[in-house]
């Protein structure tokens, strides 16, 4: 009976730590830190077609490159970049459907200078072209 209480105490702890986890997802980082990242965040997404470098954006909001690479992988999963990335993507993805929508403007409004970087960096996306995209969802 003892060795079946201990287990059970055992249980019990290993839930209330479990609950205690979900309360704070990124141990880590202090409150004033994630709202930093998030802030970090915000920045890159108001100036998706001309981003700030990692250390000036480090700078901005106010935390030291190393942290906010950190910090970043931890809140959203991604690097900075990688998730300024995807959002561009994402954000093609729909200028493109829009009508009389080009290749060169759409790449344009989300901060490539060059279409062929951006049809090469949406093929790698979504494992089809931009125009064959386009063509596809008309």
């Amino acid at each position: 009976m003892e060795s079946k209480a201990i287990e059970l105490i055992s249980l019990y702890f290993e839930q209330l730590l479990s609950d205690i986890s979900l309360l704070n997802p990124h141990p880590d980082l202090q409150s004033d830190e994630k709202d930093r990242i998030v802030y970090a965040r915000d920045i890159l997404l108001e100036q998706v077609a001309n981003p700030p470098t990692l250390l000036e954006l480090s700078r901005q909001v106010g935390l030291n490159d190393r942290k906010l690479k950190q910090g970043f992988r931890q809140v959203f999963g991604t690097t900075a970049f990688g998730y300024l990335r995807n959002y561009r993507m994402q954000q093609a993805q729909q200028l493109l459907l829009r009508p009389n929508s080009t290749i060169a403007g759409v790449a344009q409004a989300v901060g490539y200078s060059n279409p062929e970087a951006f049809s090469v960096a949406f093929r790698r996306a979504f494992a089809i072209s931009p125009k064959a995209y386009q063509l596809e969802r008309r």
